[in-house]
């Protein structure tokens, strides 16, 4: 991957549908997702459709999905397949990982078999979906595993589009999204390279405070246009956060395009825009 030629690099990309036919949500959870964002393109893009379009753009993406079985019912996509496809497309896709922390020594074992033997570069958690608290010690074997290999674990915050509308959010609790059930992660596994994903409404002073206070936290900016991300947020983008802050679309349900349109608008100085486009991602993620 040549870094110097990319224009960016977006850390939060989903990959929604395998070349099976077979997707990420159930059709009730996709739709809701789709309504939340007034997503009115490809909802459901392969990996190949997602290489194609940052490709386009001059730009890279790390790409993973979602193992929520346990609490979903509903069967994942298959990491490794993800991570094939991105290895097929190594000029612009990174393969993250996903295992369902609720599964115990098997999630820990998969890791492993994802990180030894097919080359991701992270691993993605979503805890309201996933139904789980970050801070349970049952999971404290996982993110050892992870600590050692050198992995970035990225672990969704605040508000989710996913089940919104329903009738009881569809089970969902955002609660396991607090951001602060973090921070106890962070201090526990110092060596852990952690981001935590959008904005985190209503919990953004949280991550705020959790990234300044430590070395191993970042913050994605995914999942909101940036328009609408809270002037706090902005104004320690451009000053505590500047090494801090990684450009994520949250595609497909935000596209790159309609992101940077917003981010173009920002009052951020000039130096500041490519440390959070591309230059903060390429650091964590080791690609200099």
């Amino acid at each position: 991957m040549d870094v110097d030629a990319l224009v960016a690099i977006d850390v939060h990309t989903h990959v929604e549908a395998d070349g099976h036919g077979h997707f990420s949500l159930d059709p009730e959870l996709m739709d809701a997702s789709a309504k939340y964002f007034k997503a009115d393109q490809l909802r459901t893009p392969t990996i190949d459709d997602i290489a194609d379009h940052y490709r386009e753009r001059r730009m890279a993406a790390v790409v993973f999905t979602v193992d929520a079985a346990s609490e979903t019912g509903h069967p994942p996509l298959s990491s490794e397949e993800i991570a094939e496809g991105a290895t097929r497309h190594n000029d612009v896709l990174i393969p993250f990982g996903s295992v369902d922390p609720r599964r115990g020594d098997e999630a820990v074992e998969r890791a492993r078999r994802l990180i030894g033997e097919h080359g991701v570069r992270g691993f993605k958690f979503h805890p309201s979906l996933q139904g789980f608290r970050p801070d349970d010690e049952r999971c404290y074997p996982l993110y050892e595993v992870l600590e050692e290999a050198g992995m970035v674990a990225l672990f969704h915050t605040g508000q989710t589009g996913i089940g919104a509308g329903l009738p009881g959010g569809r089970g969902i609790k955002l609660r396991y999204s607090d951001p602060m059930l973090v921070d106890d992660v962070a201090a526990d596994f110092p060596h852990l390279s952690i981001i935590l994903a959008h904005p985190s409404v209503p919990w953004v002073d949280s991550s705020i405070s959790i990234a300044t206070h430590k070395a191993n936290v970042f913050i994605d900016l995914s999942g909101w246009r940036p328009k609408y991300f809270p002037p706090q947020l902005v104004r320690q983008v451009g000053s505590l956060l500047r090494h801090k802050a990684l450009f994520g679309s949250d595609f497909p349900v935000i596209t790159p395009d309609r992101w940077m349109a917003d981010f173009d608008d920002l009052d951020l100085k000039a130096e500041v825009r490519p440390l959070v486009l591309r230059d903060n991602a390429a650091a964590l993620l080791g690609l200099r």
